[in-house]
């Protein structure tokens, strides 16, 4: 069986979190975001000394890695039922990252619908993530050249995930929106395809 899944998409400090938190918070949907299943390793272990070594270097995880943990995440929740795929969507942030890892999750998840949360303006992502770093204590948006290296990772790598999903599955809303008037476009463009 495949997971219902709608992904939030979009550059670091775009704000998919935000809104996969909030979907997540309403009645039959299921928000997995993959940088927390990444931020919860032990650093002791050597994944999470994979993971410190990568985040710190503004580059992706390795796709093995990645979809062996998000894959285990998921089989948790899933035991544990607080994901019940046969009611619940999976939303889905910060993966897939890749054209690889969205082929290599093709016979786990059914995409619905990909929300591309555009903002063409880096210097409005910088300021967010610099803000998001002193009040999250995430290290991985505090060094700027380090945050430059991330946005110029997704624009590599993680871009033409919206042209593997096509135009009829991307949506793309204006991420500069206010957060409630984003969190409204996305659930008007779920409203519209039910």
């Amino acid at each position: 069986m495949k997971y219902r899944t709608y992904l939030i998409f979009g550059a670091p400090g775009s704000g998919k979190g935000t809104q996969g938190k909030i979907l997540g918070t309403i009645p039959r949907f299921f928000h997995c975001a993959c940088g927390d299943v990444f931020r919860a390793l032990d650093t002791r272990t050597p994944v999470g000394q994979a993971f410190l070594e990568y985040s710190s270097r503004g580059e992706l995880v390795p796709d093995e890695i990645t979809l062996r943990l998000w894959m285990a995440r998921i089989g948790d929740t899933v035991g544990s039922h607080a994901f019940k795929p046969d009611l619940d969507s999976l939303v889905l942030d910060g993966i897939p990252r890749s054209v690889n890892q969205a082929q290599l999750m093709q016979d786990v998840i059914e995409v619905k619908k990909v929300f591309h949360l555009a903002c063409p303006d880096r210097a409005a992502l910088i300021t967010r993530l610099k803000k998001r770093a002193l009040k999250e204590n995430r290290f991985d948006d505090a060094n700027e050249e380090t945050i430059r290296r991330r946005l110029a990772t997704y624009d590599e790598q993680s871009m033409p995930v919206l042209k593997y999903y096509g135009p009829e599955l991307v949506r793309d809303i204006d991420a500069t929106q206010s957060p409630v008037k984003v969190l409204t476009d996305i659930l008007l463009a779920i409203q519209e395809e039910s």
